[in-house]
């Protein structure tokens, strides 16, 4: 006789009342999960994944209401008045959400937001729930545990702060764990270490798991079962080896073949371009860039944060050198010195950067006006670098009023068109404002206001990270048609390898500001050398169950140094900490066009 299931849902179906009538945002869900096990549930945006596990919550808007059923162990969660719904909530069954800085209280210490609810449930003294508290911590593997206790939430980096998250969900020995899109904003290396976390931790307490991820490399990881989700509906539903080996349905078939994948040589039947010619032009050069920030240090004066610290780096016509790096690496601060838009009081450039033979390093704003026809950014969030006043239209063409004056009112929609044309937008847009189109269609406007002028350098800095995966793969699509139209250069700044893989004919790998490695897309990928570059790419998930729970990791010793310790430099060369604390390691050439940077066999 099978266990009763610790989650049971039937006919589920979630409503909101707005302005423009009510929207079906849940239709007639049921699924069930069982002890132990973890459920998968993947879609894309506005799918209604997270809002079915938020009606089991009960933390829907003001204007949702939730029919149907939610049975927790027998118990119906659905119409519990909020004094007996906290009953089970942060005690029977827990929730991890995706941002760990606006989920916990930022004011309250760290160990008193553990230590709260273990009195409030369990009914533990405060030294109790203190030690309780501890012991989690040290669980879920936060170095100095004791010391961070008394810490605050912005005083710990975005992966402590998801491992104190999963202590605080974990710390009452919840029978439901539901995890929403857990690692969607940490770094591939930090991602990796809580996907194990977590999947320790289930095997440990034998709790059941929700995992709500747009990520099918996550699924492959972790997930037992699978729920498709689209529209408010699951499509399809299985085991997660049955999902991924043989898809029923066209979405998830579609969904599957979208998945940029680090395990193979195309991009789901789409080839990826090719390299430049050997004697293409180089369009922008940089030689030894440096950007220093002055951090104040109290009594003890100031210290430099090297947040770029000696790169070289050279782009040619039609060519795109992608650069890779954790958060903090230096990737768009290094982009905003090639494009002068650096705050000047507060950073120091140097180093040379020219663009088309001419040299822009010391260039006053006047001068890079003109120069600003040739470079161009395509920024993360569409829908906060766009005017939300302005037209789609309006935004478009407003770099044609600045660059090209002479152009009629006609002219300008001319060119308007066309370039929306290409971008893959509706005419029938031209007059809406950012907030009436979707996340993809705003990227497509950024990318054409962009490409409007034609310029010589386009840099994408995370354009598609914020994207669900078959809008990534269309934007993708996107610029390497335009980059084939226009003969442009573009620098693809990106954390996510398999995207960077897609798109790059060379990639570039920063860390603390440093290069660590640049070669060709087949030389990093099939013969990385350097064991940062190997610990991003065993990191990053491979969507297929089959590959990625076999797969092993290559992990880095200890923790990050700071970007201000002048020795942080040599954290893979350590060998000369004591003779040369300053020494900066070079960079070593070790194949034609592969550059490592010196390292300590490990």
């Amino acid at each position: 006789m099978s266990e009763p299931s610790v989650l049971a849902i039937r006919d589920l179906k979630v409503s909101f009342q707005t302005h423009d009538g009510v929207i079906e945002a849940v239709r007639g869900v049921s699924l069930d999960v069982a002890p132990g096990q973890c459920l998968g549930v993947v879609g894309e945006s506005g799918s209604g994944k997270s809002q079915t596990f938020m009606a089991v919550m009960g933390l829907l808007a003001q204007n949702g209401q939730a029919s149907g059923s939610a049975r927790l162990m027998g118990q119906e969660l659905l119409g519990l008045k909020p004094r007996d719904l906290n009953h089970y909530r942060g005690s029977k069954m827990t929730m991890i959400f995706q941002d760990p800085l606006t989920a916990l209280t930022p004011h309250v210490r760290i160990g008193d937001q553990i230590a709260e609810p273990l009195k409030l449930h369990l009914g533990l003294s405060d030294r109790e729930a203190k030690a309780h508290a501890l012991d989690w911590l040290q669980r879920v593997r936060i170095p100095d545990a004791r010391q961070r206790m008394r810490r605050y939430p912005h005083e710990l980096s975005g992966g402590m702060r998801q491992r104190v998250m999963i202590a605080q969900a974990m710390a009452c020995g919840p029978t439901l764990l539901i995890a929403d899109e857990p690692t969607t904003a940490l770094d591939v290396t930090v991602q990796a270490e809580i996907l194990d976390l977590m999947d320790e931790l289930r095997h440990e307490t034998g709790a059941a798991m929700v995992l709500i991820t747009h990520d099918m490399g996550v699924i492959a990881r972790l997930a037992d079962q699978v729920c498709v989700m689209k529209d408010g509906e699951y499509v399809e539903a299985g085991p997660v080896g049955e999902i991924f080996s043989s898809p029923k349905t066209a979405y998830t078939q579609a969904l599957l073949a979208a998945i940029p994948r680090l395990d193979r040589d195309d991009r789901g039947g789409r080839p990826i371009p090719g390299p430049p010619a050997a004697d293409a032009p180089v369009i922008v050069e940089g030689k030894d860039i440096q950007v220093h920030f002055p951090v104040s240090q109290g009594l003890f004066g100031k210290l430099l944060l090297r947040a770029v610290d000696g790169v070289d780096f050279q782009i040619r016509q039609g060519e795109t050198l992608g650069v890779v790096g954790e958060s903090g690496c230096g990737k768009s601060t290094l982009s905003r010195a090639v494009l002068k838009l650096l705050p000047e009081n507060s950073a120091e450039l140097h180093g040379a950067i020219t663009v088309l033979g001419r040299d822009i390093t010391e260039a006053d704003q006047k001068s890079m006006r003109a120069s600003r026809r040739d470079l161009q950014i395509v920024f993360q969030d569409p829908l906060a670098s766009l005017d939300p006043r302005m037209t789609i239209g309006d935004s478009i063409a407003e770099p044609l009023k600045v660059h090209r004056p002479g152009l009629t009112r006609a002219q300008r929609d001319l060119e308007v068109a066309g370039m929306m044309q290409r971008a893959g937008l509706l005419p029938t847009l031209i007059n809406r404002y950012p907030h009436e189109l979707s996340g993809g269609q705003n990227q497509r406007v950024g990318i054409a206001r962009a490409m409007i002028l034609k310029p010589k350098l386009v840099i994408c800095d995370e354009a598609v990270s914020a994207l669900d995966v078959s809008i990534r793969a269309q934007i993708i699509d996107l610029l390497i048609d335009l980059q084939k139209e226009m003969g442009l250069a573009m620098m693809f700044i990106s954390h996510d390898l398999a995207v960077v893989r897609e798109i790059s004919h060379r990639v570039m790998v920063l860390y603390l500001g440093r290069v660590m490695e640049v070669a060709s897309r087949e030389q990093i990928y099939s013969d990385a050398r350097h064991p940062y570059t190997k610990a991003l790419l065993s990191a990053a998930p491979i969507p297929d169950p089959r590959i990625e729970r076999h797969r092993k990791r290559v992990k880095l010793a200890g923790e990050p140094p700071s970007p201000t310790d002048p020795r942080a430099a040599l954290r893979f060369l350590p060998s000369r900490l004591d003779s040369e604390p300053l020494y900066r390691p070079k960079l070593l050439e070790v194949g034609p066009g592969h550059l490592v940077s010196e390292f300590d066999p490990v």
